[in-house]
């Protein structure tokens, strides 16, 4: 066991949370019929919460797989080439839980309380990273990244809401929504004027995370054009080994 490996991928669990994943683990290596706890039974148990349970019985067509092996290593891929990004742990298209067809595990490399504006912008290019990957490979987005441009949007809104982080806007703080990154949140994502602003305001509020957004998207698809023959291969070798 390498339990700093574990701590990695377990950033901001709390001690019922990592209770959780030790009896997780100690399941899974009771079903493989194993004598030992392990690595790999202890990343199982942190997918399962993370992910939700894998659904074998979930088939998925040669089109679709190549289609979620693309979007997963779009995110994967922008991760890698962004040097401040969290790590990439894993990848999988095996599908989890509800709604998961694949997933990129990332791996902070410490526990953080403060971001810059840098590293948010780098956090938006990897959410998008999945959708930048199927307009790069297939033209045409799919219905694959709507959790991602939720997450983006939050994201993107509370840089601008928030954090006073658009030029445009200024040092300026509208409305008292809980951050969507740091805390879980509640704001709404597009109703005009709920910022405590007047139309015009919210109108530009709205302009600035949609630029946020589109100019994200456009570091990612350049970010992913400059590895294209990677993104192949990886796709490849990703729908044979599945993780």
């Amino acid at each position: 066991m390498d339990l700093d490996q574990v701590a990695a991928i377990t950033v901001g669990f709390a001690g019922a949370d990592l209770a959780n994943v030790v009896n997780e683990a100690a399941l899974v290596d009771t079903r493989r019929k194993g004598s030992a706890v392990t690595m790999s039974d202890f990343t199982r148990a942190i997918e399962r919460i993370v992910a939700g349970i894998e659904k074998k019985n979930r088939i998925l067509g040669p089109q679709e797989r190549r289609l979620v092996a693309t979007h997963e290593l779009g995110h994967a891929l922008t991760a890698l080439a962004l040097p401040g990004a969290d790590k990439v742990h894993k990848v999988s298209i095996v599908p989890h839980g509800i709604g998961a067809l694949g997933y990129t595990l990332q791996r902070p490399s410490e526990d953080r309380h403060l971001l810059r504006r840098a590293e948010l912008l780098d956090k938006l290019v990897v959410l998008l990273g999945g959708r930048a990957a199927e307009m790069l490979v297939f033209d045409e987005p799919s219905t694959g990244a709507a959790d991602d441009l939720a997450k983006a949007t939050d994201l993107a809104r509370d840089m601008v809401l928030r954090y006073g982080m658009d030029g445009g806007l200024g040092p300026v703080a509208y409305g008292e929504q809980p951050s969507a990154f740091l805390e879980p949140s509640a704001h709404p994502r597009s109703v005009l004027g709920s910022y405590g602003a007047s139309e015009q305001t919210a109108r530009q509020i709205d302009s600035a995370v949609q630029a946020l957004l589109k100019d994200a998207l456009e570091r990612a698809t350049e970010l992913l054009r400059a590895r294209r023959a990677a993104l192949d291969r990886c796709v490849h070798v990703l729908m044979a080994k599945e993780t």
